[in-house]
């Protein structure tokens, strides 16, 4: 099993589109609330959804949504 105590977990509020699929809309990283301007990739892996996207705070962000345990995790941030 992979080492993820690296991950942070997050509050993550979604839009369900026509077909039902989630996307983040903004999101909380502790105090601090983030709104995904722009959504720049997105792909499935085996038990996780990410998505690559920029917040309106200019910053680059993916997020791992666990679709069995039905949590959202930072796996990446860079300023810019």
């Amino acid at each position: 099993m992979p080492n993820t105590d690296h991950l942070k977990r997050i509050e993550v509020h979604c839009y369900a589109g026509y077909r039902g699929e989630e996307t983040p809309r903004w999101f909380r990283i502790g105090d601090h609330a983030v709104i995904v301007r722009n959504i720049q990739d997105r792909w499935m892996g085996p038990d996780h959804r990410y998505f690559k996207v920029t917040g309106d705070d200019d910053a680059l962000y993916i997020l791992r949504h666990d679709v069995c345990g039905g949590f959202w995790e930072l796996v990446f941030f860079k300023r810019r």
